[in-house]
């Protein structure tokens, strides 16, 4: 693997650069993100470990950049941040994983060889933003949205609607809304699930064209453009 390690700590980025190369990896390093970004989108990397405090640009800015440029090279970050925060904002910035320091060499290791073979065999991260016709849902910002405009989801239907999304153009039996919303191996003998279709229905059919948001009789649900 070629990997580049932008980190401005000199003993960790001796660490990494060192434990790297006794795996058999090219490592090339830079002490700045300015470095950092210039030798990212003129040279080839299977991934690149970013520090997310850097001198001059931050470790997020550099992802951010390389991604609006449409540079897909897997990114590990690396930070003392570690609170769930920072986590997400390191991944919403482009980020494809985040370890906390101080780490173990094996693990940072690992997580790359992961990386790489993840963009070598094509597969794509698990998906964050989901779809069905004009209405879209972002996972990590907890937005939904239909023909751009936000929609304000309650968390119950928020999850509802997720669970919809992922089975876009599929029938939804009650009991899998009752499974894998309410986690619910039993019929409560309740409305609960109407109650939160009519709710979720009313939010993103309602003053809209066509609906998406189907009754199936005698058999569930369809979400489906």
């Amino acid at each position: 693997m070629r990997i580049l390690v932008i980190e401005d700590d000199k003993e960790v980025a001796s660490f990494i650069r060192n434990g790297l190369t006794q795996a058999g990896c090219n490592v090339d390093h830079a002490a700045n993100g300015r470095d950092g970004l210039f030798l990212a989108t003129t040279e080839s990397y299977d991934a690149l470990v970013v520090d997310r405090m850097l001198p001059g640009i931050d470790g997020l800015t550099v992802i951010r950049t390389l991604r609006a440029s449409a540079n897909t090279t897997p990114v590990l970050i690396l930070s003392a941040l570690g609170e769930v925060d920072d986590r997400v904002k390191g991944l919403k910035a482009g980020g494809d994983d985040y370890l906390v320091k101080p780490f173990a060499f094996s693990e940072l290791l690992a997580r790359l060889e992961a990386l790489a073979r993840r963009a070598k065999s094509g597969v794509d991260a698990p998906a964050t933003v989901l779809k069905c016709a004009d209405l879209e849902m972002d996972l990590l910002r907890r937005e939904v949205r239909r023909t751009g405009k936000p929609i304000d989801l309650q968390p119950r239907e928020f999850q509802l609607l997720e669970f919809l999304l992922r089975h876009v153009g599929q029938v939804v039996t009650r009991t899998m809304l009752l499974e894998g919303v309410w986690d619910y191996h039993f019929d409560p003998q309740t409305n609960v699930i109407d109650v939160h279709i009519s709710r979720l229905r009313s939010k993103i059919d309602k003053g809209f064209e066509r609906p998406l948001l189907h009754t199936v009789r005698g058999a569930g649900y369809r979400l489906d453009g």
